[in-house]
Protein backbone atom coordinates (compact mmCIF):
# COMPACT_ATOMS: atom_id res chain seq x y z
CA UNK A 1 0.00 0.00 0.00
CA UNK A 2 1.24 3.03 -0.63
CA UNK A 3 1.46 3.62 3.97
CA UNK A 4 3.80 0.86 3.62
CA UNK A 5 5.82 1.83 0.35
CA UNK A 6 6.49 5.32 2.63
CA UNK A 7 7.02 3.68 5.70
CA UNK A 8 9.66 1.46 4.20
CA UNK A 9 11.45 4.13 2.38
CA UNK A 10 12.36 5.75 5.45
CA UNK A 11 13.74 2.88 6.88
CA UNK A 12 15.78 1.88 4.21
CA UNK A 13 17.35 5.26 3.82
CA UNK A 14 20.82 5.67 4.65
CA UNK A 15 23.09 8.23 3.51
CA UNK A 16 26.22 5.92 4.40
CA UNK A 17 25.53 2.06 3.47
CA UNK A 18 22.69 0.96 1.05
CA UNK A 19 20.03 -1.72 2.83
CA UNK A 20 17.46 -3.79 1.69
CA UNK A 21 14.57 -5.23 3.31
CA UNK A 22 13.74 -9.16 3.29
CA UNK A 23 10.69 -10.22 4.35
CA UNK A 24 10.33 -14.17 5.39
CA UNK A 25 8.26 -16.34 7.40
CA UNK A 26 8.80 -18.26 10.63
CA UNK A 27 7.39 -20.59 12.92
CA UNK A 28 5.60 -18.80 15.55
CA UNK A 29 2.48 -18.32 17.15
CA UNK A 30 -0.57 -20.54 17.34
CA UNK A 31 -1.38 -20.81 13.72
CA UNK A 32 2.30 -22.07 13.05
CA UNK A 33 3.93 -19.00 10.95
CA UNK A 34 4.55 -15.43 11.23
CA UNK A 35 5.92 -12.85 9.17
CA UNK A 36 10.01 -11.70 10.22
CA UNK A 37 11.68 -8.70 8.53
CA UNK A 38 15.20 -8.15 8.75
CA UNK A 39 17.90 -5.82 7.44
CA UNK A 40 20.34 -7.36 4.48
CA UNK A 41 22.65 -5.68 2.85
CA UNK A 42 22.62 -5.92 -1.16
CA UNK A 43 22.26 -8.48 -3.24
CA UNK A 44 20.75 -10.60 -0.06
CA UNK A 45 20.05 -13.86 -0.46
CA UNK A 46 21.25 -15.93 -3.61
CA UNK A 47 17.73 -17.24 -4.53
CA UNK A 48 15.95 -14.70 -2.83
CA UNK A 49 13.01 -13.08 -5.11
CA UNK A 50 13.74 -9.33 -5.73
CA UNK A 51 10.09 -7.32 -5.35
CA UNK A 52 10.11 -3.29 -6.55
CA UNK A 53 7.04 -0.78 -6.30
CA UNK A 54 7.22 2.93 -6.40
CA UNK A 55 11.63 2.68 -6.18
CA UNK A 56 11.28 0.70 -3.56
CA UNK A 57 12.59 -3.08 -3.55
CA UNK A 58 12.16 -5.80 -0.94
CA UNK A 59 13.57 -9.37 -0.73
CA UNK A 60 11.25 -12.33 -0.27
CA UNK A 61 13.09 -15.41 0.98
CA UNK A 62 13.19 -17.62 -1.07
CA UNK A 63 11.28 -20.40 1.71
CA UNK A 64 8.76 -17.72 2.52
CA UNK A 65 7.78 -16.82 -1.61
CA UNK A 66 4.76 -19.65 -2.15
CA UNK A 67 3.82 -18.75 1.60
CA UNK A 68 3.16 -15.05 1.00
CA UNK A 69 2.44 -15.03 -2.50
CA UNK A 70 -0.46 -12.68 -3.16
CA UNK A 71 -0.16 -10.70 0.27
CA UNK A 72 -0.70 -7.04 0.02
CA UNK A 73 1.63 -5.16 2.70
CA UNK A 74 0.34 -2.50 4.77
CA UNK A 75 1.80 0.11 7.63
CA UNK A 76 -0.52 1.08 10.04
CA UNK A 77 -0.14 3.72 12.80
CA UNK A 78 -2.62 3.99 15.96
CA UNK A 79 -3.29 4.73 19.26
CA UNK A 80 -2.08 1.33 20.69
CA UNK A 81 0.05 0.06 18.31
CA UNK A 82 2.25 1.03 15.01
CA UNK A 83 3.69 -1.97 12.63
CA UNK A 84 3.55 -3.62 9.69
CA UNK A 85 0.21 -5.87 8.35
CA UNK A 86 -0.12 -8.29 5.61
CA UNK A 87 -3.26 -9.36 3.88
CA UNK A 88 -2.76 -12.77 3.02
CA UNK A 89 -5.13 -14.68 0.77
CA UNK A 90 -3.41 -17.59 1.34
CA UNK A 91 -4.00 -18.22 4.88
CA UNK A 92 -6.79 -20.78 5.87
CA UNK A 93 -6.28 -20.26 10.16
CA UNK A 94 -5.03 -16.95 11.88
CA UNK A 95 -4.31 -17.39 15.78
CA UNK A 96 -6.11 -14.97 18.20
CA UNK A 97 -3.28 -13.77 20.00
CA UNK A 98 -1.94 -12.28 17.01
CA UNK A 99 1.22 -13.93 16.35
CA UNK A 100 0.46 -15.74 13.61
Amino acid sequence: TPSAIDHLRSLIASPTEPKLLRIGVKSRGCAGMAYHLDYVSPPGGKFDEVVEQDGVRVLIDSKALFSIIGSRMDWRDNRLSAGFVFDNPNVVDTCGCGES
